[in-house]
């Protein structure tokens, strides 16, 4: 695809996006970065305020197969798997997939299931297949993970593993609309019918964007600056442990994205530092509290950082 059409498709899946998402742009642009660089999201927020919505919107938008998995307590991982079923005509075993045989996966309130539900979707995030009564299944591609949460605060969570969270590539909140928002919001009613989009490109149009997202040019002084950031979470003495390699990685692959949603062919600092709290927040734990870091507290760190 072309620069000028790429980019025009881009701005094309923002701007859709913004019709049914108000006031939401950052999050929304942050959201296709991660699709771009093959990662998945986490997004918690309290319940109404458009996780699920935004979900089917990009799913839509980019032309792919969505299905959408309601996590419960009692929920066990041959719901998200699927189960294997003796055929009588066959006098054999015939597997049927379950939900996470799609291209987009919505894993609506995930903390809402125990952790052994939670961690079917462990090797599915990480290697794109599953492993089921001895045989490994390849997962459509693409495969995208969006889960979203509640507050572990509120009643009937159960917290999401560190192994499970290390998944997500960037975790993003929602908040409150703002003013204006919130009054389009309620003049019309609410913004679900808007939800039978025309997709902007196709899943075949999808890799190569993925792939040249990839290829966004990273300069020897800008690696400099990520491993500043890096080893600053490791040393600073304000978290248990610092961010991983994979981490970086994870942080270098969304600079490189979000430059790309840009229309950038190189990562400035500014991209790094636009999503450092969406990769950094939910890897890191407040040495002093059982909460993991703030958007504040990832700001402060990469001021003292430029400082050092």
């Amino acid at each position: 695809m072309p620069n000028s059409a790429r980019e025009s498709t881009i701005a094309e899946v923002i701007a859709a996006a913004n019709r049914v998402i108000l006031g939401k742009e950052p999050q929304i642009r942050l959201a296709l970065a991660c699709l771009l660089a093959r990662g998945h999201l986490l997004i918690e927020d309290l319940p109404g305020v458009g996780k699920t919505t935004l979900a089917h919107t990009l799913a839509r938008l980019l032309g792919l197969q969505f299905s959408r998995i309601q996590f419960t307590s009692d929920m066990l991982p041959a719901d998200i798997i699927g189960i294997s079923i003796f055929d009588r005509e066959r006098s054999d075993f015939r597997f049927l997939p379950g939900a996470i045989f799609s291209q987009v996966l919505l894993a609506d309130e995930i903390n809402r299931a125990t952790p052994k539900t939670q961690s079917a979707l462990l090797e599915a995030m990480e290697e794109r297949q599953v492993t089921t009564d001895g045989q490994t299944r390849p997962l459509p591609e693409p495969f995208f993970v969006i889960a979203t949460q509640n507050p572990s605060s509120q009643i009937g969570t159960f917290t999401l593993p560190e192994s499970q969270l290390d998944r997500f590539l960037l975790r993003i909140e929602l908040g409150y609309p703002d003013h204006d928002a919130e009054r389009a919001l309620l003049e019309s009613g609410g913004r679900r019918d808007l939800l039978p989009l025309a997709a902007c490109f196709t899943p075949d149009q999808l890799a190569p964007l993925q792939e040249q997202a990839a290829a966004v040019h990273v300069s020897g002084a800008l690696l400099d600056y990520v491993q500043t950031l890096v080893e600053a979470t490791r040393n600073s003495g304000q978290f248990i442990h610092g961010l991983s390699p994979r981490a970086a990685l994870a942080l270098l692959a969304a600079a490189r994205a979000w430059a790309f949603v840009a229309g950038r062919t190189m990562v400035l600092p500014e991209d790094v530092q636009a999503v450092l709290p969406s990769v950094a927040c939910h890897r890191l734990r407040l040495i002093n509290s059982m909460s993991h870091a703030r958007p504040a507290d990832i700001t402060a760190l990469i001021r003292a950082s430029a400082v050092d």
